[in-house]
């Protein structure tokens, strides 16, 4: 089995597994030695770069003495780190930071982001998202299908059980920004209408009138995960971040609690998004009600 991207789930079961060989006074060579198994396997699964079967974690938990509800628990973290999804459906051809963008997002309980350039991935359409990864220009143009396969993939989590709950901040200016035709635009507009009637979901617009503004340097997330501890994920052209110590969660919340203060609600929000694509697009496709 080749070595993995650790995920949550792997990463979780890996500090159970350490802690369950420490609590029987088990080091990794002896660990190794009772299962016979190679060091680094051990090490690999240890530190979630190596899943391993339902089978070997039986044998691994058993050699530690691991009974009752630690080892249901542990069982759990085993089939859940196994469990089919995006990263399997499109494997190596999603970039490494993406994937592990989509490992957090699979395991959010409530969703942050802040957009000050474009419509967040979750929200776009299929003909925007197009749009904009071909304008960007850093795609290979045998790559861009995936990418947005994968984009519109992503989005099943807005319809997921139990629902995830959304805030999203976007500056006006991401309204303004013509990506694509008219047409493109329009329905876009309409798309985040659409979306921004669910009870999960709260869309909030920054204005231009309202000039400096917390999130000024920048977008980024922030993510609630379940069983773990939140991330916040900043993205540029050439390389992406994951911060997770707590003075800089509390940081990004902050930046959030002043944008919720700052932005327009939610019933403005719509209404500005529904005259600019009155105003801005009259010839695209306006069938849909504004919501």
């Amino acid at each position: 089995m080749d070595e993995e991207i650790p995920t949550i789930r792997s990463r979780q079961l890996g500090d159970g597994l350490r802690q369950a060989m420490h609590s029987a006074g088990l080091t990794g060579k002896q660990t190794a030695h009772k299962l016979d198994w190679d060091e680094g396997r051990v090490s690999r699964v240890l530190t979630g770069k190596r899943t391993c079967t339902e089978v070997d974690l039986s044998a691994f938990l058993g050699v530690c003495g691991v009974t009752g509800a630690e080892r249901e628990r542990l069982l759990k973290l085993c089939r859940e780190a196994n469990r089919p999804g995006l990263l399997q459906q499109f494997g190596s051809r999603l970039p490494q930071q993406l994937r592990t963008l989509v490992d957090f997002e699979d395991n959010a309980e409530c969703y942050s982001d802040f957009q000050p350039n474009m419509v967040p991935g979750l929200l776009q359409t299929g003909d925007y998202a197009r749009a904009l990864i071909s304008g960007i220009g850093d795609v290979p143009e045998d790559e861009i299908d995936d990418r947005v396969a994968a984009r519109l993939a992503r989005q099943s989590l807005l319809s997921r059980q139990p629902a995830v709950r959304f805030v999203f901040f976007l500056h006006e200016f991401v309204l303004r920004l013509p990506v694509g035709t008219t047409e493109i635009m329009s329905e876009q507009l309409h798309h985040l209408l659409r979306l921004s009637v669910r009870t999960n979901i709260s869309l909030r617009v920054v204005p231009i009138s309202l000039g400096a503004h917390a999130g000024i340097a920048g977008p980024f997330m922030l993510l609630e995960l379940i069983d773990f501890k939140p991330v916040v994920y900043l993205e540029s052209q050439t390389a992406s971040l994951f911060l997770e110590e707590p003075e800089e969660i509390a940081a990004y919340r902050s930046i959030l609690g002043s944008l919720a203060d700052t932005a327009l609600d939610a019933r403005q929000s719509r209404e500005l998004i529904a005259n600019l694509a009155v105003e801005l697009y009259p010839d695209g496709d306006n069938s849909n009600e504004r919501a």
